[in-house]
């Protein structure tokens, strides 16, 4: 006898879904895209049901975000709002930090290279920690809705970035050269920090949840 025919549903696909699923529903909607996947992979290939898992992977999540808001509107809100006030609140206290340590040691005098490093990409990755604190935040507040929470606070943030580097640029009359477009790309990135802190406080919880008790 020939064995079953048995492909694996692209692992990021499941783990993206899982991500943004409710508790109660995550079971029923993974087995769901797990038989419609294992149909499609017997009858048209391995390939064409994985671009298919993607698709529906796309499809459920962004389905999901405003369910997540239907069924836990306030704790979803709250979320947000927690994760915007723990931005704004500690959003200085990098480069404060930063900016006080390096002045406190003469920095500039001696390391003039190393000055430079701190007060510029040393300060970007310390706002890139607030956005992802901001995003464990909003995980640790809107718990079971933590993805559809950081999702929306990251698309406020970054639609605030946008509006700041446009008005900066009609400002100072610079368009397209390079450190723009850099600053935009760390601009992007901050967004991004507050999806993974998210990511982060929701994969715990749902390893959390399957890890067998010990007798």
């Amino acid at each position: 006898m020939s064995k079953p025919y048995s492909v694996e549903p692209p692992r990021t696909a499941t783990w993206l879904v899982s991500l943004f699923t409710l508790a109660e529903e995550a079971e029923s909607i993974l087995g769901d895209l797990l038989e419609e996947f294992s149909s499609l992979a017997s009858n048209s290939g391995a390939a064409f049901a994985r671009r298919w898992y993607w698709r529906q992977a796309v499809k459920t999540i962004a389905h999901l975000i405003p369910t997540a808001f239907r069924v836990a509107p306030w704790s979803t809100a709250a979320g947000v709002v927690g994760g915007f006030l723990t931005r704004s609140l500690v959003g200085r206290l990098p480069g404060r930090t930063i900016l006080a340590v390096l002045e406190r040691y003469q920095v500039y005098q001696y390391h003039f290279e190393t000055y430079m490093f701190f007060a510029s990409t040393g300060m970007d990755i310390g706002i890139f920690i607030t956005f992802l604190c901001a995003g464990c935040i909003v995980a640790l507040v809107a718990k079971g809705t933590e993805m559809a929470a950081a999702m929306v606070l990251s698309l406020i943030f970054g639609a605030m970035a946008v509006v700041g580097f446009v008005g900066f640029q009609y400002v100072v009359g610079r368009t397209g050269d390079l450190e723009s477009l850099w600053m935009l790309t760390w601009y992007f990135a901050d967004s991004l920090a507050v999806v993974i802190g998210a990511a982060i406080i929701r994969t715990r919880r749902l390893n959390a949840r399957t890890l067998p008790l010990n007798p």
